[in-house]
């Protein structure tokens, strides 16, 4: 049988490395707008992340939102959306994708709690729902559907 990378590399698949942390999280490295920055891979969050203090960094343009955030014990964060972004993960992109941005203090402050660098955002359910995600938890790598 064939393994899993070579499958999906026969269906048009780019594999992209992940890194665990000390937190049992995986970490990605993506481009938003041109700029990279790091990600926790996150299947459970519904919808892309940034970092509300990372606007500028990522050239984004934000509007209030009615979304209320919510995870890693904090509820009910005022939200901003910005849309038309350029996100690129490995040779995958997509372009018009539409990000949350909201305060990742909590978010982080667990991670360096653990002495994990912080991150810019989180990428979610979105992404991988759009790229047909197939992560391979052994190897450490998740695969996204090039178009």
């Amino acid at each position: 049988m064939k393994s899993l990378q070579k499958f999906l590399k026969s269906k048009d698949y780019t594999r992209i490395p992940l890194s665990l942390t000390e937190t049992n999280h995986f970490e990605i490295e993506a481009k938003i707008n041109g700029v990279s920055g790091r990600f926790i891979l996150d299947t459970g969050a519904s919808n892309t992340c940034v970092g509300i203090d990372k606007i500028e960094f990522f050239k984004m343009v934000s509007e209030v939102s009615d979304i209320k955030a919510a995870g890693a014990g904090a509820t009910e964060m005022e939200t901003l959306v910005s849309t038309k972004n350029k996100i690129r993960i490995g040779e995958w992109k997509k372009s018009k994708q539409k990000i949350v941005l909201f305060d990742l203090i909590h978010v982080n402050h667990a991670l360096t709690a653990h002495n994990v660098t912080p991150v810019d955002g989180i990428i979610g359910a979105d992404i991988l729902k759009k790229g047909k995600a197939v992560i391979d938890y052994n190897k450490e790598c998740l695969f996204l559907k090039n178009r």
